[in-house]
């Protein structure tokens, strides 16, 4: 994949930015920079503004490099990893950011396997350095281990029907060919109906393989230690899974004091320009000042 391909249209700035206040000579965490255009925008927002940007993906980061050409090294530092494990150590910042899920560049490059549009490999690997792979799941995985995450993951209501016909069939090399596999799984009124039937199975499988739900889990744990008083965190989630977490690790956090008591969607002019802002939710907190 050639890197100034990573191409990715970042949702809710300007609800984003509105709710950051970027304060001039301001430090900001990006946990999931992606193609670097929510960094773009806070580093451009106010004078003399720092950026420390996160990704698992390298592909991603190699793009925002190029992207932020004229912000590296002195105003923006990347870190390649998991936003979870990530260690400010004496660093605070004004501001968190994440926009989660996945990228329209992952699931538009059909090598990566995030999508069945493509015949391609079962990998869905956001790090491509880790071991773990769609296909190592689909085919060793125990069949109740498989309709539990197609369940808990993908909201599947035919999770066992799916898991046991998956399990009938494997291997499985390609994403087309566990598609259709799916796809006979299922009653025959749901093969061709507006969502396709391995839509949910194959979030599932994303979320499972990059351990989507626990990483969001750990660092919604640690980020409100790594804001400054009136520190503001914002984060953008694309499904209920996520937005559940985020809405209820805010809530009960003792450190944090809500702002989004709703969260905020796109407006009608940006999902018609970007259909995956429809989806879209952005709570924001800020750090108490005790």
């Amino acid at each position: 994949m050639h890197y100034q391909c990573f191409s990715h249209v970042s949702v809710l700035s300007r609800q984003l930015l509105a709710g950051l206040k970027i304060a001039p000579e301001g430090e900001y965490l990006d946990a999931t920079v992606g193609g670097g255009g929510h960094s773009e925008q806070i580093l451009a927002a106010a004078e003399k503004v720092k950026v420390i940007a996160i990704d698992r993906d390298l592909e991603a980061i190699a793009a925002a490099k190029i992207r932020l050409a004229q912000y590296y090294p002195q105003q923006i530092q990347f870190w390649h990893g998991n936003y979870a494990d990530y260690q400010p150590q004496d660093l605070l910042f004004d501001g968190i950011i994440a926009d989660l899920g996945v990228s329209s560049p992952q699931l538009d490059t059909p090598e990566r396997g995030f999508s069945f549009r493509h015949s391609a490999p079962l990998d869905m690997r956001m790090d491509s350095t880790q071991s773990l792979t769609a296909a190592e799941i689909i085919n060793h995985w125990q069949e109740k281990q498989l309709a539990d995450i197609f369940f808990q993951y993908g909201e599947e209501r035919f999770s066992r029907r799916i898991a046991r016909q998956i399990v009938r069939e494997r291997p499985f090399q390609t994403t087309t060919d566990l598609a259709n596999a799916i796809a006979r799984a299922v009653p025959a009124k749901y093969r061709y109906g507006r969502i396709n039937p391995a839509t949910r199975v194959f979030q599932a499988l994303r979320i499972a393989v990059n351990q989507e739900l626990q990483s969001l889990e750990r660092f919604l744990e640690r980020a409100p230690y790594w804001l400054k008083p009136e520190g503001i965190i914002a984060i953008i989630s694309f499904h209920s899974l996520e937005d559940r977490i985020v809405k209820h690790r805010f809530r009960d956090c003792e450190l944090l004091q809500v702002i989004t008591k709703k969260p905020i969607t796109a407006r009608a002019d940006e999902q018609k320009l970007n259909p995956r802002s429809r989806s879209a939710k952005l709570r924001l907190a800020h750090k108490k000042n005790f």
